[in-house]
C-alpha cells in the first residue's frame, strides 16, 4: 500500500492507493510519503477539487465492505456536485431503511472523492465522518454553492 498527505482548505488529507486503486482517504499526515502513478493523479484531482477547478473525480476506487456498502458508495458518487440529497432517498433507491444508509455513508472510506458530505438528514445537516465532524462537512458544502440550506 501507498500513502501520501495532501494539504487542502479542508484539512491535510491522506490518501491511500493499493494495487492501482484509492482505497482511503483520512485527515491527518502520511507516516510517508509514497508516489504512484494513481496517487499523483489523485493529489491532483484533488488540488483542483480544492481550487474550484474540479466538480467530478475520476479515478480507480476499490470500497473495501459489503456489497451493501459499495452500493451506498455508488449512490453517494450519483450526487451532482452543488447538490444533496438525503438519507432516505437513498434508502428508497436501495429498499432498505434511512438508518442503515447512514451507518455505511458514516463507514464511507473515501470521503470528499465519495461525496457522502453530500448526504443529509430528513431534517437537513446531520453529522459527518471526517475530522471537524459537521464544521468539515458545512465547508465542504459551502465549497461546492451547496450551503444555501444553512441560511
Amino acid at each position: 500500500m501507498n500513502s501520501c498527505t495532501i494539504p487542502t482548505t479542508f484539512g491535510d488529507l491522506i490518501l491511500t492507493e493499493d494495487n492501482g486503486h484509492i482505497t482511503a482517504l483520512n485527515w491527518g499526515c502520511a507516516s510517508r510519503e509514497d508516489r504512484s502513478d494513481v496517487l499523483d493523479e489523485a493529489r491532483g484531482q484533488l488540488l483542483a477539487y480544492d481550487a474550484g477547478a474540479l466538480e467530478a473525480f475520476d479515478l480507480p476506487l476499490r470500497v473495501n465492505g459489503s456489497d451493501f456498502q459499495r452500493a451506498v458508495c455508488a449512490a453517494m458518487s450519483a450526487i451532482p456536485f452543488g447538490h444533496t440529497c438525503t438519507y432516505g432517498d437513498i434508502a428508497k433507491q436501495l429498499g432498505v431503511p434511512a438508518q442503515a444508509v447512514g451507518q455505511a455513508c458514516g463507514g464511507n472510506p473515501i470521503p470528499v472523492i465519495i461525496p457522502c458530505h453530500r448526504v443529509m438528514g430528513a431534517k437537513g445537516l446531520t453529522g459527518f465522518s471526517g475530522a471537524g465532524g459537521v464544521e468539515t462537512k458545512v465547508a465542504l458544502l459551502r465549497h461546492e454553492g451547496a450551503g444555501g440550506f444553512l441560511i
